[in-house]
């Protein structure tokens, strides 16, 4: 993306090509092995390369009914993942979505700016709310608009995404790129671009390998919670849902097999390493080889964590601390950038 010139006035200068990344996780239930694999270690790396700020959405959260208790717990619980992982607070921005209300007040700009016609293709709203889409929140139709808020308000550039995702990047783009032509300032808002994670980024069911690994699945044996002890991971895997070949020599052998290809995968990123290489450690072995190799790599990665979190959440006073540190830090980079917003599109300044 083209550097724009200084602005001549005061405030906010228009994107100068400075990399941002921010990400965000709903607190809507307990962090798994997906969430983990898929996000969080990438999340630790990130912080080491670019500007990076982490949030835990409760506003995202609450467009489906949320007991409120819980929500507040579980919005810890996000902030003690990020932390457990390996998010450095020193290195990266932690902080609760609600905790800023720029977020809310940027999106009904947004919602000015959005089309209709655009809203109606996000294909996730027509997923979730499903064949009750008259009896679903307005929230629930908005969250793109407010997810485009979250992410311009800090004019990040880059947003680690699942491929389900990618549509409201581009809906983002599309905002941008409409503001900053309707108000006639160039570059004023970023072009974020989705990255689209990589390896270990769709972690399957443990019960059933065409599903992806969710924390609504009925069943505690699908998944891995990142506040699993050892004892539950390694239970887990030696139930997890396998069939009766031995493990082929490539990954060309694994097709139709679900979920040996999803347990090939998992021990492939927990150990840094690609799914071939697993294969030709194992090739011709049965799961009964496999899976307690699997578990022992499973524990020794995902056991400390685990630890590391039940810790944090033994101690809020230290969760909250961080989370308000990293919400002050946020009201201060927004509020510059909503009020310059503000003038552009003509609002009394009182």
């Amino acid at each position: 993306m083209t550097d724009q010139a200084p602005a001549s006035d005061a405030g906010p200068q228009p994107y100068s090509g400075k990399q941002r990344v921010f990400s965000g996780v709903q607190p809507s239930g307990a962090l798994h092995l997906g969430n983990y694999l898929g996000a969080l270690v990438k999340f630790v790396r990130m912080q080491h390369e670019m500007d990076c700020i982490f949030c835990v959405v409760d506003s995202h959260a609450i467009t489906v009914w949320q007991d409120p208790a819980a929500l507040a717990a579980q919005t810890r619980e996000i902030a003690a993942a990020y932390l457990a992982a390996g998010v450095d607070p020193k290195k990266a921005v932690i902080f609760a979505q609600s905790s800023v209300p720029q977020h809310t007040e940027l999106a009904w700009i947004f919602q000015c700016v959005a089309r209709l016609g655009w809203l109606d293709r996000m294909t996730q709203f027509k997923e979730k709310s499903g064949k009750h889409k008259e009896r679903s929140s307005v929230g629930l139709y908005t969250y793109p608009v407010l997810q485009a808020a979250d992410i311009l308000l800090y004019k990040a550039t880059h947003v680690p995404v699942g491929e389900d995702q990618k549509q409201h990047i581009e809906l983002t783009r599309d905002i941008a790129q409409k503001f900053n032509h309707d108000f006639d300032k160039p570059g004023f808002f970023p072009l974020p671009e989705a990255m689209v994670q990589g390896p270990g980024a769709r972690i399957m069911s443990l019960r059933d390998g065409k599903a992806k690994m969710s924390k609504s699945d009925p069943s505690d044996y699908s998944r891995i919670n990142l506040t699993d002890d050892a004892d539950a991971i390694s239970q887990k895997i030696r139930k997890a849902r396998t069939d009766a070949d031995p493990l082929p020599g490539t990954t060309e052998g694994l097709k139709d097999r679900p979920e040996a290809e999803n347990l090939v995968g998992v021990y492939a990123a927990l150990a840094g390493t690609t799914p071939e290489a697993v294969l030709g450690e194992f090739a011709g072995q049965g799961f009964g080889a496999f899976k307690p190799k699997l578990a022992d790599l499973a524990v020794s990665v995902m056991g400390p964590v685990g630890e590391t979190m039940r810790r944090l959440m033994a101690d809020p006073a230290e969760i909250d601390r961080i989370l308000a540190q990293g919400g002050e830090r946020c009201r201060d980079e927004a509020a510059p950038v909503i009020a310059e917003v503000k003038k552009i599109v003509g609002f009394w300044a009182g």
